[in-house]
């Protein structure tokens, strides 16, 4: 659908973009030392940062939970008059000279500045029409997205339209080869009509970051590490090649195992309908011992949320604000509803304060009891920084990764035997075997890298660096071959287009190695937390009801 005009009122928090230069123009110079410069220019910043970033995302919210022209264009209005507060030139200009001249800034500060940098650099203003330009393509790629409608193909030759959950639900438990792969073919429609926007946005993103001197917009996200390209790319492969060995036992053994599930030849590499997930990037199901949705029958999808509320609370963490349940989408909208939201769960810090608000699609099964526990995790840890001496600009976590990794933790935790004893899941008595718990736990986390490092990460950086149009589907799938052993089903041309069905390549574009990394620090953390504080097998522990978790991690 078309984006219809952005309304012409600008909402009043927004226009302190358009005084940034007046505003600053009184700062001190000169004989003031640098670090109460510094200290005056980020005091208004950070006030007016927190007014934009609260508008946008109030605004971004309303478009990925009631999808529509009207509301795209809102977001899109709004999301432009941040920019022209984040990317102010002034701004530019002051955050440069102070990093550059200020030899007296404090760690503090100087973080701070960085910070100011890496926003103003995703939207710099001595470039507006690219920056609106790249505003409203990606308003409208998301508009393609989470309005689209899946259209299953029918035995009878009828279609039928399924949501994401549907589908997700088919490749857990289908043992139809014919309907699998329809199930399969239904999940990759939407890569078609996102193709064109997405290769619009290659060239928009990579003309913003070149304008502060990063080789491509790859290069861009990589800075949120301090890092650059090569740097993170080297890391990522390291981790890999130190995961590959165990992660070839897994496939070998996998294709085996399906094969004999299926009635067909062990083949090479796994054809992409046979796994139980959309691509591969885990595989559930497979061990019939930790096959848990069963204990969620006859559950409500409110005691899945309700119950990963508790988990917090039971560790010395508040109770969710009311307006968390007041302001989230948690659940699939009712069947037959004309309304459409994001089907990818997700936290938001609205106002960076208090307005903490979740996107789900919650139904009583394992999956999302584990996200359900992972997105809070993310809503904790907004909360836990959110605090005076935490400056709005710097309340994103100690890095994207980090972020992840917090929610990646929760859900670790909450899928150990123990604690699903202790809260009714597992009957009581249950014992399921160890081994085959980690074999279970293995097809989640080990499967997960070469996906996020070797696909993901790898193809994206290429995209970047300037892949052609004419190459996306090709490029893509030698790449699912390489490092997932993994193959479609049918030849996929490249009217196609399969990465872009990967939400996070439209919408959080060039981070996915963010997860890669979250992984490993999720074990990290999980190890230090069971070993060190609570005494407990790593395996097999709870972190239920024990405060201590809350007091010592910090």
């Amino acid at each position: 659908m078309p984006i219809r005009s952005a309304p012409r009122s600008i909402p009043a928090a927004l226009l302190v973009a358009c005084c940034l230069p007046l505003a600053c123009s009184t700062l001190p110079s000169g004989a003031a030392s640098d670090e109460a410069r510094a200290r005056e220019f980020l005091a208004f910043y950070n006030a007016g940062y927190q007014q934009v970033a609260r508008v946008s995302g109030e605004a971004q919210w309303v478009s990925v939970t009631d999808v529509s022209a009207e509301h795209t264009a809102a977001s899109v209005g709004a999301g432009k008059a941040a920019a022209a507060f984040t990317g102010n030139p002034y701004a530019l200009r002051m955050g440069t000279e102070l990093l550059e001249d200020g030899v007296g800034l404090s760690a503090a500060t100087r973080n701070e500045l960085l910070r100011v940098m890496l926003r103003a650099a995703e939207a710099p203003g001595t470039i507006p029409d690219v920056v609106a330009a790249r505003i409203e393509a990606e308003g409208n790629q998301s508009n393609v997205q989470d309005g689209f409608a899946f259209q299953m193909r029918q035995r009878d030759g009828t279609t039928k339209e399924v949501s994401a959950n549907e589908i997700d639900r088919l490749l857990r438990e289908s043992r139809d080869l014919g309907e699998r792969l329809e199930a399969w073919r239904t999940a990759k429609t939407i890569g078609k009509p996102l193709k064109p926007g997405l290769v619009k946005l290659q060239g928009l993103r990579n003309r913003v970051a070149s304008e502060l001197g990063f080789a491509d917009f790859f290069e861009l996200q990589v800075g949120d590490y301090g890092m650059q390209t090569p740097q993170m790319m080297q890391l990522l492969d390291k981790l890999l090649g130190e995961i590959r060995p165990l992660y070839e036992q897994l496939h070998c053994w996998a294709k085996h195992e399906l094969a004999k599930r299926y009635g067909q030849q062990v083949p090479r590499r796994i054809p992409a309908h046979w796994l139980s997930n959309r691509w591969g990037q885990e595989w559930p199901g497979f061990v019939d011992a930790v096959d848990l949705d069963r204990y969620f029958a006859g559950r409500s999808a409110e005691s899945i949320v309700e119950q990963a509320e508790q988990f917090y609370v039971s560790m010395g963490f508040a109770k969710l604000p009311q307006t968390f349940w007041e302001r989230s989408s948690l659940y699939p909208f009712p069947p037959g509803s004309k309304k459409r939201k994001n089907s990818h769960a997700s936290a938001y810090h609205i106002d960076l304060e208090n307005d903490v608000r979740s996107l789900m699609s919650v139904e009583p099964n394992f999956q999302w009891f584990e996200t359900t526990h992972h997105e809070l995790g993310h809503i904790y840890y907004y909360a836990s920084y959110t605090r005076p001496e935490v400056p709005p600009i710097l309340r994103e976590g100690a890095n994207r990764s980090f972020h992840e990794g917090i929610g990646e933790l929760i859900s670790l935790a909450a899928s150990q035997q123990p604690y699903l004893r202790e809260v009714g899941v597992l009957p009581k008595g249950t014992q399921i075997d160890p081994i085959q718990w980690q074999l279970n736990e293995a097809l989640k986390s080990v499967v997960f890298m070469p996906w996020s490092i070797g696909v993901m990460s790898h193809w994206e950086h290429d995209f970047y660096a300037g892949l052609p149009a004419d190459q996306l589907n090709a490029r893509w799938w030698s790449y699912v071959a390489k490092y997932q052993g993994i193959e479609p089903p049918e030849p996929r041309s490249e009217e196609w287009c399969d990465p872009a069905t990967k939400t996070h390549v439209n919408d959080d574009p060039a981070q996915y190695y963010d997860y890669a990394l979250a992984t490993v620090l999720k074990f990290q953390l999980h190890e230090h937390i069971a070993t060190k504080i609570l005494k407990q097998d790593p395996r097999n522990c709870s972190y239920y009801g024990n405060k201590e978790v809350d007091r010592k991690s910090v």
